[in-house]
């Protein structure tokens, strides 16, 4: 294995928004001939990268495994596929949802997102996009692996790779302590030596809102906080910044690239629309030329992060605090999108921490964090009442997939499935839970 460790420091520039590496000024400056000496310490990060090589080769079928870091859950027939951040992905036979199978796993370096249509798994693995035959979940074969698709690729701690290096599977922290020197007339401090990326998780899905009339050759459906999702025969992706389009009739192949804006997090489509969630609102885009997609309008919301679904004339956002988009806003927005050029706020319902959420028929379903689960009665959406129709606590619920009655829920401890035929009487069919 092709792996190598490249010294750099860690101290972010001051124009980005995320950074993890603090600077500590010591000891006193001492001026000298113009010049000041400082003892300083700091904390700097080492990458570990994996050759391209490597990478390009990891790709396997391997016996099933259990849930340490789940992610993203997609749901196709009778299978659902959870991430295993950064490692690859669990094939779960859901044939008895009371019983669902753990039945093997597939190891993709870099894993985060997933779609799939037909018998075909769409994923990622680093900035590689990946079609896989899932025809055989046993035996998963890559069909087509385009390089460098997804050059973009947003590391957790918010730091720039070297990507003539490969690509960086682990950061390792150290505290150094050092003297270095100024100019005593510049007021200049001691920035760092590197440049660096904003992080945040790369996260995907296919639908995942008002749920879908399924067919077997249907796209699967995913969860709400989607960076994935396919429509009209196209797979949609975006990154920070754009929307990149992927045929996938025959061979999986680029069809382009839309820049739409800063911070982009997640995707949702609808009726021949994209919904697409950033931090600081939500952009429309008309795709009934699929590979031309026509920017329609923009609902702006408070900086938050925001996963989006939209089902009829409403779309459904959450806006939460406690994460990198450095915000107070804990709250459910429901926006009237009945004028797609002109969204408008309808209503807000305050939340605990509001993650991924789902919607069938009047039944909402929302993933409040620590706070739990949250069954919310979304038959009048202008007046969702602040009171959930019920609540599962004790639970860190992530994101959720509503289909047919059953509610596939993904937290930091586990999948859940629940009933929900009878929305006064939900009731919990399994679990499979994360290894401690």
């Amino acid at each position: 294995m092709k792996i190598f460790v490249q010294t750099i420091t860690a101290f972010k520039s001051p124009f980005r928004g995320l950074g993890v590496a603090v600077l500590f000024v010591l000891a006193m400056s001492s001026c000298k001939k113009d010049k000041c000496e400082q003892t300083i310490t700091y904390k700097k990060y080492e990458p570990v990268y994996m050759s391209f090589e490597e990478l390009r080769t990891a790709v396997k079928s391997e016996p099933a495994q259990a849930l340490k870091k789940p992610g993203k859950i997609y749901m196709k027939g009778n299978y659902i596929f959870v991430n295993e951040v950064d490692k690859g992905i669990h094939i779960i036979d859901n044939s008895n949802p009371s019983s669902p199978q753990n039945i093997s796993f597939i190891k993709i370096p870099g894993n985060m997102d997933i779609a799939a249509n037909g018998n075909t798994l769409y994923a990622d693995s680093y900035i590689d996009l990946l079609a896989l035959d899932i025809s055989n979940p046993l035996s998963v074969t890559v069909t087509k692996r385009v390089e460098n698709a997804l050059p973009d690729r947003i590391y957790t701690n918010g730091y720039y790779a070297d990507l003539t290096k490969g690509v960086v599977i682990e950061w390792l922290e150290k505290t150094v302590t050092e003297k270095v020197s100024n100019d005593c007339n510049s007021g200049g401090g001691y920035w760092g030596r590197g440049p660096w990326l904003e992080g945040d998780m790369f996260t995907a899905n296919s639908t995942g809102g008002a749920t879908p009339k399924s067919s077997v050759s249907a796209p699967g459906i995913g969860g709400s906080m989607a960076r994935f999702t396919i429509a009209n025969n196209i797979l949609y992706v975006v990154d920070q910044s754009s929307l990149r389009m992927f045929s996938i009739t025959g061979e999986l192949s680029s069809l382009g690239t839309t820049s739409i804006g800063r911070n982009i997090e997640t995707i949702f489509p609808y009726n021949n629309h994209l919904f697409i969630g950033s931090t600081n609102g939500m952009f429309i885009y008309n795709i009934s030329n699929p590979t031309s997609p026509v920017y329609i309008s923009t609902y702006i919301h408070g900086t938050a992060c925001d996963p989006v679904v939209v089902d009829d004339n409403y779309a459904y956002i959450t806006l939460r605090s406690g994460t990198p988009c450095n915000t107070t806003f804990n709250q459910l927005e429901v926006v009237n999108i009945q004028n797609l050029s002109s969204p408008t706020l309808s209503h807000t319902v305050q939340m605990t921490n509001p993650h991924g959420l789902g919607k069938d028929g009047n039944v909402l379903f929302v993933c409040d964090g620590t706070d739990g689960l949250k069954v919310m009665d979304a038959t009048n959406p202008t007046t969702i009442p602040t009171i959930p129709v019920v609540t599962f606590s004790n639970i860190q619920a992530t994101d959720v997939i509503p289909f047919n009655n059953i509610l596939l829920m993904i937290g930091e401890d586990g999948l859940y499935q629940y009933d929900y035929s009878n929305v006064q009487n939900i009731s919990l069919l399994s679990r499979i839970a994360v290894e401690k």
